[in-house]
Protein backbone atom coordinates (compact mmCIF):
# COMPACT_ATOMS: atom_id res chain seq x y z
CA UNK A 1 0.00 0.00 0.00
CA UNK A 2 1.30 3.46 -0.72
CA UNK A 3 -0.17 5.07 2.31
CA UNK A 4 -1.82 7.67 0.39
CA UNK A 5 -3.83 8.72 3.03
CA UNK A 6 -1.11 8.94 6.29
CA UNK A 7 -2.03 11.31 9.07
CA UNK A 8 -5.93 12.17 6.98
CA UNK A 9 -8.56 12.23 9.57
CA UNK A 10 -11.12 10.28 7.37
CA UNK A 11 -15.37 10.07 8.34
CA UNK A 12 -17.47 7.06 6.41
CA UNK A 13 -20.77 7.52 7.05
CA UNK A 14 -22.95 4.01 6.80
CA UNK A 15 -19.46 2.39 7.17
CA UNK A 16 -20.74 -1.11 7.99
CA UNK A 17 -21.08 -2.77 5.21
CA UNK A 18 -20.60 -2.39 1.45
CA UNK A 19 -19.21 0.36 -0.41
CA UNK A 20 -18.63 2.07 3.06
CA UNK A 21 -17.04 -0.61 5.14
CA UNK A 22 -14.97 -1.64 1.98
CA UNK A 23 -14.06 2.10 1.44
CA UNK A 24 -13.54 2.56 5.52
CA UNK A 25 -11.34 -0.47 5.18
CA UNK A 26 -9.19 1.20 1.81
CA UNK A 27 -8.39 4.19 3.42
CA UNK A 28 -7.53 2.74 6.76
CA UNK A 29 -5.01 0.66 5.03
CA UNK A 30 -3.91 3.63 3.46
CA UNK A 31 -3.09 5.09 6.74
CA UNK A 32 -6.15 7.44 7.52
CA UNK A 33 -7.38 7.67 11.09
CA UNK A 34 -11.07 6.52 10.38
CA UNK A 35 -14.00 7.31 11.45
CA UNK A 36 -17.71 4.70 10.63
CA UNK A 37 -21.02 5.06 11.23
CA UNK A 38 -23.92 2.42 11.93
CA UNK A 39 -27.23 2.37 12.98
CA UNK A 40 -26.99 -1.45 14.30
CA UNK A 41 -24.23 -1.83 17.25
CA UNK A 42 -23.50 -5.17 16.92
CA UNK A 43 -22.52 -4.79 12.90
CA UNK A 44 -20.75 -1.30 13.76
CA UNK A 45 -18.35 -3.95 16.19
CA UNK A 46 -17.92 -6.50 13.67
CA UNK A 47 -17.24 -3.88 10.83
CA UNK A 48 -14.45 -2.21 13.24
CA UNK A 49 -12.59 -5.71 14.16
CA UNK A 50 -12.87 -6.30 10.77
CA UNK A 51 -11.17 -3.07 8.93
CA UNK A 52 -8.16 -2.56 11.75
CA UNK A 53 -6.26 0.04 12.26
CA UNK A 54 -6.91 3.02 13.31
CA UNK A 55 -10.62 3.19 12.98
CA UNK A 56 -13.13 4.56 15.49
CA UNK A 57 -17.08 3.14 15.42
CA UNK A 58 -20.06 5.34 16.59
CA UNK A 59 -23.52 3.87 16.55
CA UNK A 60 -25.28 6.67 14.83
CA UNK A 61 -28.58 6.87 12.08
CA UNK A 62 -27.53 9.87 10.27
CA UNK A 63 -30.88 10.49 9.71
CA UNK A 64 -31.37 11.87 12.88
CA UNK A 65 -29.59 15.36 14.08
CA UNK A 66 -28.87 14.34 17.48
CA UNK A 67 -26.92 11.26 16.20
CA UNK A 68 -24.73 13.10 13.64
CA UNK A 69 -24.17 15.54 16.95
CA UNK A 70 -22.98 12.44 18.43
CA UNK A 71 -20.51 11.26 15.77
CA UNK A 72 -18.74 14.68 15.27
CA UNK A 73 -18.56 14.51 19.48
CA UNK A 74 -16.40 11.90 18.89
CA UNK A 75 -14.09 13.10 16.03
CA UNK A 76 -13.88 16.70 17.66
CA UNK A 77 -12.88 15.22 21.24
CA UNK A 78 -9.31 13.39 19.47
CA UNK A 79 -8.79 15.45 16.08
CA UNK A 80 -10.79 18.24 15.87
CA UNK A 81 -10.77 18.30 12.08
CA UNK A 82 -11.94 16.69 9.14
CA UNK A 83 -9.78 15.97 5.54
CA UNK A 84 -12.21 13.59 4.08
CA UNK A 85 -15.88 13.04 4.53
CA UNK A 86 -17.51 9.67 2.66
CA UNK A 87 -21.48 10.51 3.26
CA UNK A 88 -22.63 7.66 2.18
CA UNK A 89 -25.17 6.08 4.26
CA UNK A 90 -28.47 5.76 3.19
CA UNK A 91 -30.45 3.03 1.50
CA UNK A 92 -34.32 2.55 0.07
CA UNK A 93 -36.59 -0.40 -0.75
CA UNK A 94 -38.78 -0.77 -4.10
CA UNK A 95 -43.07 0.41 -4.76
CA UNK A 96 -44.18 1.15 -8.26
CA UNK A 97 -46.31 4.36 -8.64
CA UNK A 98 -49.63 3.48 -7.14
CA UNK A 99 -48.09 1.52 -4.15
CA UNK A 100 -46.01 4.71 -2.67
CA UNK A 101 -46.70 5.37 0.58
CA UNK A 102 -45.80 8.60 3.38
CA UNK A 103 -43.92 6.29 5.29
CA UNK A 104 -41.81 5.00 1.97
CA UNK A 105 -41.03 8.40 0.86
CA UNK A 106 -40.21 9.54 4.34
CA UNK A 107 -37.96 7.28 4.83
CA UNK A 108 -35.84 7.30 1.96
CA UNK A 109 -35.72 10.90 1.83
CA UNK A 110 -35.16 10.54 5.05
CA UNK A 111 -31.73 8.97 4.78
CA UNK A 112 -30.75 9.97 1.27
CA UNK A 113 -31.62 13.65 1.61
CA UNK A 114 -32.39 15.00 4.68
CA UNK A 115 -29.48 12.74 6.47
CA UNK A 116 -27.10 13.78 3.76
CA UNK A 117 -27.49 17.70 4.06
CA UNK A 118 -27.25 17.76 7.31
CA UNK A 119 -24.44 15.02 7.44
CA UNK A 120 -22.52 17.59 5.48
CA UNK A 121 -23.97 20.91 7.09
CA UNK A 122 -22.69 19.75 10.89
CA UNK A 123 -19.41 18.76 9.14
CA UNK A 124 -18.13 22.30 8.63
CA UNK A 125 -16.88 23.74 11.71
CA UNK A 126 -14.56 20.57 11.57
CA UNK A 127 -13.85 20.02 7.73
CA UNK A 128 -10.43 21.84 7.13
CA UNK A 129 -9.81 24.06 3.95
CA UNK A 130 -9.30 22.85 0.97
CA UNK A 131 -11.13 19.09 2.77
CA UNK A 132 -12.70 16.77 0.35
CA UNK A 133 -16.67 15.63 0.08
CA UNK A 134 -17.59 12.36 -1.60
CA UNK A 135 -21.22 11.76 -1.81
CA UNK A 136 -23.29 8.55 -2.52
CA UNK A 137 -24.92 8.58 -5.75
CA UNK A 138 -26.24 5.94 -8.78
CA UNK A 139 -26.94 5.55 -11.89
CA UNK A 140 -30.85 5.59 -11.37
CA UNK A 141 -30.42 9.50 -10.84
CA UNK A 142 -30.12 9.26 -14.74
CA UNK A 143 -31.93 6.36 -15.44
CA UNK A 144 -35.75 5.14 -15.39
CA UNK A 145 -36.33 2.44 -12.73
CA UNK A 146 -39.38 0.71 -12.13
CA UNK A 147 -41.13 1.18 -8.91
CA UNK A 148 -37.35 2.57 -7.90
CA UNK A 149 -39.00 6.55 -7.98
CA UNK A 150 -38.95 7.79 -4.84
CA UNK A 151 -34.72 6.63 -4.29
CA UNK A 152 -33.99 7.33 -7.95
CA UNK A 153 -35.96 10.72 -7.20
CA UNK A 154 -33.42 10.72 -3.56
CA UNK A 155 -30.49 10.20 -5.80
CA UNK A 156 -30.86 12.78 -8.15
CA UNK A 157 -31.20 15.32 -5.46
CA UNK A 158 -27.88 14.08 -4.42
CA UNK A 159 -26.16 14.81 -7.37
CA UNK A 160 -27.78 19.00 -7.54
CA UNK A 161 -26.31 19.48 -3.88
CA UNK A 162 -22.97 18.87 -4.63
CA UNK A 163 -23.07 21.21 -7.66
CA UNK A 164 -24.89 23.79 -5.10
CA UNK A 165 -22.31 22.86 -2.37
CA UNK A 166 -19.59 23.12 -5.02
CA UNK A 167 -20.59 27.24 -5.26
CA UNK A 168 -20.83 27.26 -1.08
CA UNK A 169 -17.41 26.33 -0.53
CA UNK A 170 -15.42 27.82 -3.07
CA UNK A 171 -13.69 30.54 -0.44
CA UNK A 172 -12.59 27.59 1.24
CA UNK A 173 -11.24 24.86 -1.47
CA UNK A 174 -13.35 22.21 -0.12
CA UNK A 175 -14.17 19.73 -3.47
CA UNK A 176 -17.51 17.99 -2.82
CA UNK A 177 -17.91 15.63 -5.52
CA UNK A 178 -20.71 12.68 -6.26
CA UNK A 179 -19.47 8.40 -6.80
CA UNK A 180 -22.26 6.97 -8.27
CA UNK A 181 -21.99 3.32 -8.69
CA UNK A 182 -24.26 0.74 -10.92
CA UNK A 183 -24.89 -2.30 -9.28
CA UNK A 184 -22.53 -3.69 -6.89
CA UNK A 185 -22.71 -7.04 -4.77
CA UNK A 186 -23.81 -5.68 -1.80
CA UNK A 187 -26.21 -6.73 0.88
CA UNK A 188 -28.03 -3.54 0.00
CA UNK A 189 -28.93 -5.05 -3.47
CA UNK A 190 -29.57 -8.60 -2.80
CA UNK A 191 -31.76 -7.65 0.06
CA UNK A 192 -33.83 -5.61 -2.89
CA UNK A 193 -34.80 -9.33 -3.71
CA UNK A 194 -36.27 -10.80 0.04
CA UNK A 195 -34.75 -13.29 1.47
CA UNK A 196 -34.35 -16.25 -1.23
CA UNK A 197 -31.26 -17.03 -2.20
CA UNK A 198 -32.16 -17.82 -5.34
CA UNK A 199 -34.18 -14.94 -5.78
CA UNK A 200 -31.26 -12.76 -4.55
CA UNK A 201 -28.98 -14.04 -7.35
CA UNK A 202 -31.36 -14.04 -9.88
CA UNK A 203 -31.65 -10.39 -9.12
CA UNK A 204 -27.72 -10.44 -9.20
CA UNK A 205 -27.41 -12.03 -12.84
CA UNK A 206 -30.01 -9.73 -14.28
CA UNK A 207 -28.24 -6.78 -13.20
CA UNK A 208 -25.57 -8.13 -14.31
CA UNK A 209 -27.01 -8.65 -17.58
CA UNK A 210 -27.64 -5.17 -18.29
CA UNK A 211 -23.63 -4.00 -17.05
CA UNK A 212 -21.37 -3.84 -20.99
CA UNK A 213 -18.79 -5.28 -18.97
CA UNK A 214 -21.01 -8.65 -17.93
CA UNK A 215 -21.09 -8.30 -14.68
CA UNK A 216 -22.07 -6.65 -10.96
CA UNK A 217 -19.19 -4.82 -9.17
CA UNK A 218 -17.53 -5.55 -5.65
CA UNK A 219 -17.65 -2.98 -3.37
CA UNK A 220 -13.95 -2.97 -3.54
CA UNK A 221 -13.52 -1.56 -6.49
CA UNK A 222 -15.91 0.98 -6.18
CA UNK A 223 -14.01 2.00 -2.60
CA UNK A 224 -10.89 2.58 -5.30
CA UNK A 225 -13.16 5.13 -7.17
CA UNK A 226 -14.03 6.75 -3.94
CA UNK A 227 -10.50 7.08 -2.61
CA UNK A 228 -9.44 8.88 -5.83
CA UNK A 229 -11.72 11.70 -5.89
CA UNK A 230 -11.04 12.10 -2.40
CA UNK A 231 -7.33 12.65 -3.04
CA UNK A 232 -4.72 14.75 -4.27
CA UNK A 233 -4.69 13.35 -7.51
CA UNK A 234 -8.41 14.92 -7.73
CA UNK A 235 -6.93 17.95 -6.87
CA UNK A 236 -9.07 19.71 -9.61
CA UNK A 237 -11.84 17.75 -9.80
CA UNK A 238 -15.43 19.66 -7.78
CA UNK A 239 -19.23 19.33 -8.44
CA UNK A 240 -18.41 16.38 -10.73
CA UNK A 241 -20.03 12.79 -10.96
CA UNK A 242 -18.13 9.85 -11.34
CA UNK A 243 -19.77 6.94 -12.45
CA UNK A 244 -18.79 3.60 -11.63
CA UNK A 245 -20.86 1.70 -13.60
CA UNK A 246 -18.97 -0.75 -15.68
CA UNK A 247 -20.94 1.68 -18.46
CA UNK A 248 -24.40 0.89 -17.90
CA UNK A 249 -25.88 4.37 -17.50
CA UNK A 250 -23.12 5.61 -20.49
CA UNK A 251 -24.11 3.91 -23.53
Amino acid sequence: MSRKFEGKVVVVTGGTSGIGLASARHFAEEGATVYISGRRETELAEAVRSIGGDVTGVQADMSKLADIDRLYDRVQQKHGQIDILFANAGGGSMLPLGAITEDHYEDIFGRNVKGLIFTVQKALPLLRDGAAVVLTGSTVSIQGTAAFSIYSASKAAVRNLARSWTVDLKDRGIRVNVISPGPVRTPGLVELAGPDAAAQQGLVDHMAAQVPLGRVAEPEEIARAVAFLASDDASFIAGAELFADGGMAQI
